[in-house]
């Protein structure tokens, strides 16, 4: 137990641990507040107490990949397929600015239907209302990625969801492992700041791998990292899966916060759909960052990630409020800045 006590204070104050190091606090339950705590520390340390509001636009639910865990997945038949129209996505952005929030984050399944041509408008329409645009629309090519970033777009969200090359694999038929890390490589190369992040609990997943997933967050030196429970979905192969291991998750982020402690970490939506605080909690063990929907109307629920997603019925206004006071309710305050990593006032 001091051991791990020990193991805890290291990565505080260096932030480095060795992949043993990782697997024996993954392990072992018994100093989970402690990891959570020293989590928060760093945090208040390196981040300050100021929460980072993204708005969240899910702009399409169609998508041409065919990932096991996925609601979206492209032979879910029972899925309400929609897209929106670049007037509807620029309606929406320009709503969420009203409520205050500095950065949109445009995200949606794999879908042709919206070309290189259409993006690049809808960043620019976007980008004059002078907000920060993070992307999350999946693998492109260098030259698609360079059009966007030339465009204007500030960030790009692309979730590993596991760094085991042969889970990997096995999860997302007909895609590579290498173009997904290649994907992530190009991203950093042009100057995006460059999100990703993996799904707790998935089957066959370990301890091992939760590891190699934070030392690989630690090499590429991510700007952003999602972490959340893998929820199972009763319309994909994997409907009778476990997941739902939110404590894992929890421990997965505190520790990727101990190692890169200026990054920008989400509470995950996904938390809270497990617990009625789950996003406090993540907020209270390394998180500085919410991602409130600010997508209007029906198409809410239709975003069908998973069973049990929380406020599909609510309204941007209202979910802005409500997050705010459950922010001000840790004693936190909103962020009024676009929320760069380094979260300086100048950004």
């Amino acid at each position: 137990m001091i051991n791990l006590l020990e193991m805890i204070n290291k990565a505080k104050t260096e932030h480095k641990l060795s992949k043993q190091e990782i697997i024996s606090l993954l392990n072992c339950n018994d100093i989970n507040q402690e990891l959570f705590n020293a989590a928060d520390e760093v945090r208040k340390k390196f981040v300050s107490d100021e929460v980072q509001l993204r708005g969240l636009i899910e702009f399409t639910n169609i998508c041409k990949n065919n990932c096991l865990y996925c609601g979206l997945r492209r032979d879910n038949k029972n899925l309400v397929k929609y897209r929106l129209t670049e007037d509807q996505i620029l309606d929406f952005a320009t709503k969420a600015k009203t409520f205050g929030y500095k950065t949109i984050v445009l995200q949606g399944g794999e879908d042709d239907y919206y070309t290189k041509d259409k993006i690049i408008k809808i960043i620019k329409g976007i980008k004059a209302l002078d907000l920060a645009l993070t992307l999350s629309i999946g693998e492109k090519t260098y030259d698609e990625y360079k059009a966007f970033r030339d465009a204007g777009a500030d960030r790009y969200l692309l979730r590993i969801e596991t760094t085991d090359k042969k889970l990997y694999e096995e999860l997302d038929p007909g895609m590579s492992h290498e173009t997904r890390l290649n994907c992530l490589k190009n991203l950093k190369k042009l100057g995006f700041e460059v999100g990703t992040g993996v799904m707790v609990g998935l089957p066959n997943q370990t301890i091992e791998s939760y590891a190699d997933d934070i030392l690989f967050f630690k090499k590429i030196d991510a700007d952003m990292l999602g972490i959340g429970p893998f929820i199972p979905n009763e319309d994909t192969p994997l409907a009778n899966a476990k997941g739902r291991d939110l404590t894992m998750s929890l421990k997965v982020m505190a520790i990727t916060r101990l190692l890169l402690p200026d990054i920008n970490i989400p509470a995950t939506t996904a938390m809270e759909s497990l617990n009625k605080n789950g996003r406090l909690m993540a907020l209270q063990s390394g998180a500085n960052v919410v991602m409130p929907n600010v997508t209007e109307g029906e198409y809410r629920k239709h975003y069908a990630l998973y069973p049990g997603k929380i406020c599909t019925g609510d309204t941007p206004a209202h979910c802005r409020t409500c997050i705010t006071g459950k922010i001000n309710s840790i004693g936190r305050t909103v962020s009024t800045h676009y929320g760069f990593r380094g979260n300086g006032p100048t950004k």
